[in-house]
């Protein structure tokens, strides 16, 4: 019998590598996509908060004299920009050679960069985090959403938790103990709604963690829901089981609701995660520097580029805003 040639012993065959490349890393940023744009002009970004006196039964006596007018103060609220950025170091070599899935090793990374600043700012803007000033060996940093929401702040936990002090947006909320937290539920989102709805506020965002959107879903009623289709009859695709929650009808408004994906817990294994009541016409992006990619001197056989933008959260009035913290995951 002849011996035929075998792949497994030819020399010369090509390598089989697909000129794909496949990232399934997500890159949705909903916060940052649905709130306003505006510019700062200085690292410490100001604007201005009012309200209106409480209403009442005014009756004036016919005639009688003007009162005197007892004017009442603007607040002005502060939060510091904070530098986020990304560098890029590709050798001479790497970015010669032939390569799948990329013309060039410099523009890809650089194109990676891009998208991972962009989920670095909403992870900022959802935490946390105190502000902080810059100093020779301290990176400045921005307050984030939770330190300002303090009004409508409600939590479910057992233990301690306190809302973040006064003024919004200087010091962290506290959470509860990692044992103490609870499940979100129902009623703890009508509190929040309407806490919102009497300061003035009209939200029209719900953003929660994965963990908790399954809990949304799971409100009363909501599990049972069924939808008819056109198919109905004609196919094994006649009806669709509703199994998830994207919109919510509340006795103050409707609210969408938004899986996050960068909402952090408190704690080790998603516990004690927040969820957030928004109204995005509320917040804005203040940038100091858009983005921007700067190549870097030369010091070797490499190609160096930093990219980076400085910018802040802006909340236009903490009050619009409301917050139930110290969930269960």
């Amino acid at each position: 019998m002849a011996t035929p040639y075998h792949t497994y012993t030819a020399i010369g065959i090509r390598e089989d590598l697909s000129n794909t490349i496949y990232n399934i890393a997500p890159t949705e940023t909903p916060v940052v996509s649905s709130i306003g744009k505006t510019k700062a002009t200085a690292t410490l970004h100001e604007w201005q908060t009012d309200t209106l006196g409480a209403a009442a039964n005014t009756a004036l006596v016919e005639g009688a004299d003007a009162t005197n007018f007892t004017a009442v103060a603007t607040v002005r609220a502060t939060n510091r920009t904070q530098i986020i950025g990304k560098t890029v170091n590709v050798t001479g070599s790497l970015d010669a050679v032939d390569t799948a899935g990329r013309k060039t090793e410099i523009a890809y990374q650089l194109a990676k960069a891009g998208q991972e600043l962009k989920r670095d700012i909403e992870f900022a803007i959802l935490g946390n985090i105190a502000p902080v000033t810059s100093a020779t060996s301290t990176a400045p940093k921005m307050a984030s959403l939770q330190t300002w929401i303090r009004t409508n702040w409600t939590s479910v936990g057992t233990g301690s938790p306190v809302a973040p002090a006064a003024p919004p947006g200087s010091a962290i909320r506290t959470a509860t103990s990692t044992s103490t937290t609870a499940a979100f539920t129902e009623a703890s989102l009508k509190t929040a709604m309407k806490a919102a709805f009497n300061a003035g506020g009209t939200p029209t965002m719900l953003v929660v963690p994965p963990n908790q959107k399954v809990k949304v879903s799971a409100f009363t009623g909501i599990a049972a829901n069924r939808v008819w289709t056109d198919n109905a009859g004609k196919s094994t695709k006649a009806a669709a089981i509703v199994g998830a929650a994207d919109v919510y009808l509340s006795d103050f408004g409707m609210l969408s609701v938004i899986p996050e994906r960068f909402m952090t817990s408190d704690y080790a294994s998603n516990n004690g995660e927040q969820a957030l009541i928004l109204d995005p016409t509320m917040l804005a992006l203040a940038t100091l520097r858009p983005f921007q990619s700067t190549v870097l001197a030369k010091t070797g056989d490499s190609e160096r580029h930093q990219m980076l933008t400085e910018c802040t959260l802006q909340v236009n009035n903490e009050a619009a805003h409301a917050i139930v913290a110290d969930l269960t995951a």
